[in-house]
């Protein structure tokens, strides 16, 4: 009898256990999502999507505008968990959560004229595109950004008339469940987005489940190929969003302080670890050693701190497997010859901790060149000119964001939009997404646009139309 007990007991579900970066110390713990859940939430979202598609868009507006207010009035204790879980600091986690507000805001706003019909004038029949909703969409998200990621792809998505189901990274359950929670508190049906607390090794399956229409990943670029494959095995569309190694072109004519003060910002933001963080600075000999004095003076004003307490510039990287990742990368950089300016030693203390780095003679071969060092480690490489400088930007696997820093704007603008190989480009500002412009990159960062129209129109389906009333004679023949 105990036998037979012991078999019928249902399977003990495996933990998802959270550990506090700053600290090391363990936080709470979540139970994993099962495949079989996940289908069966698969399932669900695909019959509320049925329904919503149907929603008018005032509607759908409504309950993205609340889940706004939401964010906002819940913004403290939404960047505290950030925080706890991922090691945020919490000034960037209650930016981020107003980032997360304002884009509810603007697809809410602006939906409707992105996905409005648009009529073609082909001198015959009446014609024009129409874009209808694909269905469900598989989210698989990163942790460095956990509500902005998020909430870049939802409230499009769901303005769309889409479906979703978030597959989060692993050390961010509760920033995954909170954002489930808010967006039902909203008014969104429960069924048409789900979180689901599901191993990485169930993802494929569920790419692969009927119900899911289309996926999305921000994330690495060994996972960009491992989603791309397990949906083109199923001919289903995905946006890949995946590494970057940004580089900005420092040109000669440029004020050598407020360069390094861009450089300096667009290297640490979110403590170095962002796709989009600058990492390599091109700078031309003419002002080699200005640059690296400067970019070293603006980089020290990063200096380590609780990440709870107001004011902080740097907390801790995400784990401590990541840090002594960074930490291998830079040594072994310096043992191939680049130069040790500012950093680059593990501070004894608890937690995941590295201070801001820089690195200079910077060189073909090290990992600071070569790699995507995910974060607080600025790389400088030498260029003998203008078009030295953009050959070593373009001479990398990854094309996500850009810069150029220089005194003159023209020719910051020419090399910005003609010259540099990467989805974004930006003159003496560094790279950021923003809801009105498209987000995305080329080669290994990936493909497909978030953000703007191109964004929202990722996950629809773009059709054809034509009418033209019933006559006799039959209809018309055209070579396709």
């Amino acid at each position: 009898m105990a036998d037979q007990l012991e078999m019928t007991r249902p399977e003990a579900r495996e933990k998802i256990q959270t550990v506090n970066p700053a600290t090391g110390e363990p936080g709470r713990s979540y139970d994993e999502t099962t495949i079989d859940e996940a289908r069966a939430a698969a399932a669900a979202a695909h019959k509320a999507f049925l329904e919503w598609r149907r929603t008018s868009f005032s509607n759908r507006s409504a309950m993205i505008r609340k889940v706004a207010q939401i964010l906002r009035t819940r913004k403290d204790e939404f960047a505290r968990l950030m925080t706890e879980e991922m090691g945020k600091t919490l000034d960037e986690g209650r930016a981020e959560v107003e980032k997360c507000a304002s884009q509810c805001d603007w697809f809410a706003d602006h939906a409707h004229e992105y996905l409005a019909d648009e009529p073609v004038d082909i001198g015959g029949p009446e014609a024009f595109i129409t874009y209808n909703p694909l269905g469900v969409v598989l989210a698989i998200m990163p942790w460095n950004f956990p509500f902005w990621q998020v909430f870049r792809f939802a409230a499009p998505a769901l303005m769309a008339g889409n479906g979703a189901l978030l597959k989060h990274a692993s050390n961010v359950p509760g920033c995954a469940l909170a954002i489930e929670q808010v967006l039902h508190e909203a008014g969104v049906p429960k069924d048409l987005f789900r979180t689901l607390l599901l191993p990485s090794s169930e993802v494929e399956a569920l790419i692969k489940d009927d119900q899911v229409a289309a996926v999305t990943l921000t994330g690495s670029v060994a996972a960009g190929k491992a989603v791309a494959t397990g949906a083109g095995s199923v001919l289903k569309k995905c946006v890949l969003e995946l590494g970057g190694s940004d580089a900005y072109v420092v040109i000669e004519d440029a004020d050598i302080a407020a360069a390094a003060r861009v450089a300096a910002t667009a290297r640490m933001v979110n403590g170095g670890q962002s796709c989009i963080a600058g990492k390599r600075f091109i700078v031309v000999r003419p002002i080699l050693g200005a640059f690296e004095e400067a970019l070293v003076d603006a980089m020290r004003g990063f200096a380590m701190g609780d990440p709870t307490k107001e004011g902080t510039k740097l907390g801790p990287i995400q784990s401590v497997d990541a840090r002594d990742h960074i930490h291998a990368q830079v040594t072994d950089s310096i043992a191939k010859g680049a130069r040790l300016l500012l950093g680059g030693k593990v501070p004894d203390r608890p937690g995941a901790w590295y201070p801001a780095t820089v690195l200079a003679n910077v060189l073909p071969g090290q990992p600071a060149h070569d790699e995507e060092v995910f974060g607080p480690v600025a790389a400088i490489i030498a260029a003998e000119d203008e078009a030295d400088a953009i050959r070593i930007a373009n001479a990398s696997e990854f094309g996500l964001g850009s810069g150029v820093l220089t005194g003159d704007v023209d020719r910051g603008r020419r090399i910005a939009a003609e010259e540099l190989d990467a989805g974004l480009s930006f003159v003496n500002e560094n790279v950021r997404s923003d809801p009105r412009m498209p987000f995305g990159g080329v080669k290994h960062s990936g493909y497909g646009r978030e953000c703007s129209s191109f964004g929202i129109r990722e996950f629809t389906n773009i059709k054809s139309v034509h009418v033209r009333p019933l006559e006799g004679g039959g209809g018309t023949t055209k070579v396709e």
